[in-house]
């Protein structure tokens, strides 16, 4: 391997790393607001009464109206996760390649 091609993949790496860095925060946007989800579905069991926020406002809604957008929000939330995971295995995977390459070839 020579110099330039070397830098090439270090630069990729560089690229890749933050990636797999910006991956990680959006996974763990999406698993803060599908725990919020669920908490919020808890506490709709125990509410007679559910206010939903629409912008400054609190208005009276629909218990079992509230509860399905909820349980479609989960559903929403859990293949975005998935589908996240699936982004990060790749680029973890590509990583560990070369920095296999990188170090088989210093060597």
């Amino acid at each position: 391997m020579d110099k330039m091609e070397g830098n090439e993949e270090i630069q990729e790496m560089q690229i890749l790393d933050q990636n797999l860095h910006n991956i990680l925060l959006q996974k763990q946007a999406f698993e803060m607001e599908l725990s919020e989800s669920k908490s919020a579905l808890k506490e709709i069991e125990k509410s007679p009464e559910i206010f939903k926020l629409v912008g400054e406002l609190m208005i009276k809604s629909d218990k079992e109206k509230v509860k399905e957008e909820l349980i479609n929000k989960e559903k929403i939330l859990g293949m975005r996760i998935k589908s996240i995971e699936k982004q990060e295995n790749t680029i973890s995977k590509r990583l560990d390649d070369l920095r296999d390459k990188l170090q088989n070839n210093t060597k």
